[in-house]
């Protein structure tokens, strides 16, 4: 099955095409035919699109809305793809889209194929995320529009995994009629990076998904940790939005909610900007005064001696550990922690930063594997460690096509019993 993976914006796209044979398995059966992106949607946009591993391609066009943009993908695809992809792959129809749906709420606590029923969900969640469901939105009415209504499509939410979460851990301590009226509540976020990670631990150690019991640390520019017991996000440190938790790229994480008043006070900000302020001024940027990119600050407090890049450093770095310690009490002990997302693949030094002192959990840093694991997959503490250490890539775009495969096969299956055996059989 050839799946179609968006990720839409206000403005811009992410997509990808991903072929998956469903009589494979995972991995063996599965290829990533083409990958891209489309910014400026609403007038002039700007195309880029990799065909496998070849050179990237760059295209302009006027394009008005999101159906625009993505018809105009598919031509291009159908057009420009002669030497990079086969014939029968160029015949090859698109048989299912994926969406990577942000906020699910407490309706949707798995992928689901979307109906209207669906689609009306995923519109009563815009209170929850009013920046990113309606692109959703947006995208699952053009998706309909280029390629028919009768087209599978299927909605991954990046808060499903998170709604294992049990009540104690999800409230706030609040007056109990906020969450009952308004669904105020820890609701945790990354959830498709979070359960990539959670599974392809399992694969890589050979266990079953009710051994897994693991504190994953997803870092890049938004940066979010779970506890996964059992197989099972038991806490996440994101909350009602992405703003709570671990220190990011510009999010402040953590804080006094009583800070918001004192800000406002002082710098005569209303409530919303300084909500902006803690979402986009804050966080790495805000500490150093210089970036958001990890990569410059660790080059600036190395070659430099900058004090507060380094400080931005420390600050990031010891929240990540002060939430290893909190999960492994909530969780009782975990058997290894996963380092994933942009800076936690790449950046051995914040790793080692972040599991410094944590030999008292059994945690001891392989200094060479540390360092050779770098956008690869492999386990960076000592064979002696207790707790364990992993570095493993994410993959959402892939596990959403994993779950856009299953959604779709299971709707043929309802509707004839012996047609998704006879798939298999036939692959």
């Amino acid at each position: 099955m050839n799946v179609f993976v968006l990720n839409s914006g206000s403005s811009s796209l992410k997509f990808q095409l991903i072929a998956i044979d469903p009589g494979q398995g995972s991995r063996k059966g599965e290829e990533r035919l083409c990958r891209g992106y489309i910014e400026g949607i609403g007038g002039d946009a700007l195309m880029s699109v990799q065909i496998r591993n070849s050179p990237k391609k760059k295209a302009t066009a006027c394009l008005p809305d999101l159906s625009a943009a993505l018809a105009f993908v598919v031509r291009w695809m159908s057009s420009h793809a002669e030497k990079e992809m086969s014939e029968q792959e160029l015949e090859a129809e698109i048989d299912a889209v994926g969406h990577r749906v942000v906020h699910g709420g407490e309706m949707f606590a798995e992928s689901k194929l979307i109906t209207d029923e669906v689609l009306k969900g995923i519109e009563e969640c815009i209170s929850l995320a009013p920046v990113h469901n309606p692109s959703s939105v947006n995208a699952i009415r053009a998706s309909r529009q280029v390629f028919g209504p009768e087209l599978p499509q299927v909605a991954v939410f990046d808060t499903a995994f998170h709604r294992s979460i049990p009540e104690h851990a999800y409230l706030y301590a609040l007056p109990y009629h906020l969450y009952s009226r308004h669904h105020i509540r820890r609701y945790g976020f990354h959830g498709t990076s979070h359960r990539y990670v959670a599974e392809q631990y399992a694969t890589l150690n050979g266990v079953d998904r009710d051994q897994v019991n693991i504190i994953t640390l997803h870092l890049g520019n938004g940066c979010s940790a779970a506890a996964i017991r059992g197989g099972r996000c038991v806490d996440t440190s994101m909350g009602m939005t992405p703003l709570e938790g671990l220190v990011m790229g510009t999010r402040s994480g953590d804080l006094d909610p009583a800070i918001v008043n004192v800000i406002a006070s002082k710098e005569g900000l209303s409530a919303y900007e300084v909500e902006k302020l803690l979402n986009t001024q804050s966080g790495l940027l805000g500490i150093s005064g210089i970036t958001s990119d990890m990569r410059v600050l660790l080059e600036e407090a190395r070659d430099r001696n900058d004090r507060r890049a380094q400080l931005a450093i420390d600050v990031f770095c010891y929240r990540a550990r002060k939430y290893i310690g909190a999960f492994m009490a909530a969780m009782g002990g975990a058997d290894a922690v996963v380092f994933t997302g942009g800076i936690g693949e790449n950046s051995p030094e914040v790793r080692a930063c972040i599991c410094e002192g944590l030999g008292w959990a059994g945690l001891s840093l392989d200094g060479n594997a540390n360092a050779q694991y770098v956008g690869t997959e492999g386990q960076i503490s000592t064979r002696s460690s207790t707790l364990r250490a992993f570095v493993i890539p994410t993959d959402e775009e892939l596990l959403i096509a994993r779950d856009t495969v299953r959604c779709a096969l299971e709707k043929d299956a309802r509707a004839s019993p012996n047609l998704m055996a006879d798939r298999r059989a036939a692959a």
